[in-house]
């Protein structure tokens, strides 16, 4: 049973405020399975910018929710959202945004991209600037809207991304990436980071600022803000903090730990110690295990081969990879891939 969430664009205020142009108008495009949170935190900075008080209505900037056909739009919470507009009936070159909220899968947003190409590519030729989150980037990459761009990309589909389109230049330190008529967001809260910014440009900061404190948010985040939770340990320290942040990035790359240890300045012993003083391991036990990790979880969450999926941990021979990987997980990657098919066709049931 699904919860269905019906936008309204109901003037709430007194009948004889003037009617205002929006500063800034955003077409709002959930995929489908669409996961909420960014969604709901996009949608919810717009509308406490949107007027002088608390009215929801669409003064400073104006929003609408589009879709291929009308009806709903199922999320992967099972909350749907009601579609307001379809791509006849309106005029792409009246609004300045086209964001779209990624889904479930990387793969999914794929697999659609066929279906809203033709969108897309039309709504980049009218002079809209197109804004993935999440996931979507892979549809715009898919669909060849983002040749020439860089991208933020969530750090769970980085290194999938990056397998996938190698000639795609990746920001995986930015929340979000700014590149002209190209916008990328990594998803989650940081949808809120991006919906301050763009309401800056367009509103003025003070308008963009407007409402955080009912959203229980200090400040926004710039997109450089670098995401303390994503490391183990907040208090690691300095050399230990960035070689964790190097080896996420260099997962692809057949890089030595001595090679890491001189990227950082400090000598491959000093690491060892650092990381065994931390975590009782060393640095190339750590970045084996997180290597290892990456590869259980993209083998749950995918479909793609494991010779690929190899290639974006950097280690080319699959049976040796069969092999550490049984000794860690005590199985294969196929029964791994083939139980968790079972226990989704189990729950479906």
């Amino acid at each position: 049973m699904t919860t269905t969430i019906t936008p309204s664009n109901q003037n709430l205020a007194d009948d004889k405020s003037p009617i205002m142009t929006p500063d800034v108008r955003f077409l709002l495009l959930p995929l489908p399975d669409f996961t909420m949170l960014p969604f709901g935190g996009f949608i919810d900075k717009l509308r406490f910018s949107a007027d002088n008080e608390d009215y929801s209505q669409q003064r400073h900037c104006g929003w609408q929710i589009l879709g291929l056909e009308s009806g709903t739009v199922t999320s992967s919470s099972s909350v749907s959202v009601e579609v307001q507009i379809t791509p006849e009936q309106i005029r792409l070159s009246d609004y300045d945004y086209l964001v779209v909220f990624g889904c479930r899968s990387a793969r999914h947003a794929q697999q659609m991209a066929p279906s809203y190409k033709a969108l897309l590519k039309q709504a980049a030729s009218s002079g809209v600037t197109l804004v993935t989150i999440d996931n979507a980037c892979f549809m715009l990459a898919e669909a060849g809207l983002l040749k020439k761009n860089k991208v933020s990309v969530h750090w769970r589909h980085a290194q999938e991304f990056m397998a996938a389109y190698p000639d795609i230049e990746v920001r995986t330190e930015q929340l979000y990436c700014i590149d002209k008529k190209r916008i990328s967001c990594s998803g989650g809260s940081a949808a809120i980071d991006l919906a301050v910014e763009l309401l800056t440009r367009h509103c003025g900061r003070t308008r963009a600022m407007k409402g955080l404190a009912d959203m229980i948010i200090d400040k926004p985040r710039g997109q450089l803000h670098r995401l303390e939770s994503l490391d183990n340990e907040t208090n690691a320290g300095r050399h230990v903090s960035r070689a964790i942040g190097l080896m996420r990035d260099l997962f692809a790359e057949r890089k030595t730990t001595d090679e890491l240890a001189t990227m950082i300045g400090i000598s491959r012993r000093q690491l060892d110690r650092l990381f065994k003083d931390k975590f009782s391991k060393t640095a190339h036990d750590y970045w084996h295990e997180m290597r290892l990790q990456h590869l259980h979880w993209r083998l749950v969450n995918s479909n793609h081969s494991l010779t690929i999926l190899a290639e974006e941990i950097g280690i080319q021979d699959t049976s040796y990879l069969c092999k550490v990987f049984r000794k860690r997980f005590g199985q294969s990657p196929a029964t791994l891939r083939h139980s968790n098919k079972e226990t989704v066709l189990n729950l479906s049931k």
